[in-house]
């Protein structure tokens, strides 16, 4: 397996992670209305967007379509 390999497979994973953070908090928000934990669902889905445009761009980058 290449680095570069393996840092998609991170990435990919990490953004899953976030994603299932989100919904969690979410879930938290819905269930006892606390505002904190909306704002973190929002940081958590803000964390996913931002690794998976990370990714797109450095598969870009690698001259992959």
């Amino acid at each position: 397996m290449s680095v570069t390999t393996a840092h998609k497979i991170l990435i990919a994973t990490a953004i899953g992670f976030f994603l299932v953070y989100a919904l969690w908090e979410l879930a938290q928000y819905r269930q006892f209305g606390e505002a904190q934990a909306l704002a973190w669902s929002a940081a958590g889905t803000c964390a996913a967007v931002g690794l998976a445009i990370y990714l797109w761009r450095f598969i870009r980058s690698l001259g992959v379509s």
